[in-house]
């Protein structure tokens, strides 16, 4: 009897995967969950059903007082997919691999080693610019963005900056792990120095962003203070803060 060979019908591969770290300060969900709830209020679709990582390194309760199950819960009402977790004593963990969490692990690191605090803010499936192409700048590559970034696009410059020479529209967001360079209205999202670099800036000729990020520090639009709206403006980390100043 011959016997068939079936069709393969899957394959497994490695892969490594920034994932946004929310490093828990306060084990109560009735005191996560509306605090997270308000920062993404101010940036409607930020971070929706993006995976996240739960941090437990800050953490000093005991196991039993982190009610892991809730956190879920409550991290689902929000539209935010909690995929495991990091830091935390062997117990801490078991806890949370009990709830359906499983401890990961940094690339390359210990199982016990916690990421940096500047952890990279890059969750999202990104899409080439259409169209677009890619150019040699000054130092490094840089994606070339001609088209406006319609609501619901994202756009990942990866190893690259990102020039943008028409408008980022409210709803859409644009992601570099270089600088960012709006040469028209920066009205979305933009996250530039996505793999943790706290050089990277963001430029734009026309300043009003939903959302502004640089290695992992972030603002939203409630949080920009006296910020130069509808003006040109070059945004800078000086060490934990953020900086903007209005170019030229």
């Amino acid at each position: 009897m011959t016997q068939q060979t079936l069709p393969e019908t899957f394959r497994l591969r490695s892969g490594n995967f920034n994932l946004l770290v929310l490093r828990l300060l306060d084990p109560r969900p009735e005191a996560v969950l509306p605090a997270l709830g308000d920062q993404f209020r101010k940036a409607p679709g930020f971070l929706r059903f993006a995976p996240i990582v739960l941090g437990l390194e800050d953490l000093v309760a005991a196991p039993e007082e982190v009610d892991f199950r809730g956190l879920i819960e409550g991290l689902h009402a929000l539209e935010i997919v909690p995929v495991g977790v990091i830091g935390g004593n062997p117990a801490m963990k078991q806890a949370a691999t009990a709830a359906g969490l499983p401890s990961l692990r940094v690339v390359g690191g210990r199982d016990d080693e916690a990421p940096q605090q500047q952890s990279p803010v890059v969750a999202v499936e990104a899409a080439p610019a259409q169209p677009g192409s890619d150019f040699k700048g000054t130092g490094r590559a840089a994606m070339l963005v001609t088209d406006p970034v319609r609501a619901g696009q994202r756009i990942y410059a990866e190893g690259a900056d990102m020039v943008i020479t028409a408008t980022v529209n409210a709803g859409a967001e644009v992601l570099a792990d270089g600088n960012i360079h709006v040469y028209g209205a920066l009205r979305g999202r933009a996250i530039a120095g996505a793999q943790g670099d706290t050089e990277a800036r963001v430029f734009a000729l026309n300043f009003d962003p939903e959302l502004i990020a640089i290695a992992g520090y972030y603002a939203v639009r409630d949080g920009l203070g006296h910020a130069p709206i509808g003006k040109p403006v070059q945004t800078r980390l000086e060490g934990e803060e953020m900086r903007f100043e209005k170019l030229g």
